[in-house]
């Protein structure tokens, strides 16, 4: 099976926090969405579950959710 596409999601600050960054990526519905997700140790973070809402990620960090991939990018 052929691995999704990554949408890159412009952030406006470098580091960005887990929680934070499902939203915006659309991996997310809202924050309760997220911290189930995570609960659920359904977030892969550079291929490893992760379970902290609050973890940093930074620009290029891979985060997928299903079948889903988003990573963080800066403007410029």
């Amino acid at each position: 099976m052929p691995r999704s596409p990554i949408l890159d999601v412009p952030i406006a600050e470098d580091p960005i926090r887990l929680g934070q960054f499902l939203k915006l990526a659309g991996l997310a519905e809202d924050g309760g969405h997220a911290k189930a997700l995570l609960e659920a140790e359904e977030v892969l973070v550079n291929g490893r579950v992760e379970t902290r809402r609050g973890a940093q990620l930074r620009a290029g960090d891979v985060v997928a959710v299903d079948d889903r991939r988003a990573r963080p990018v800066t403007p410029g």
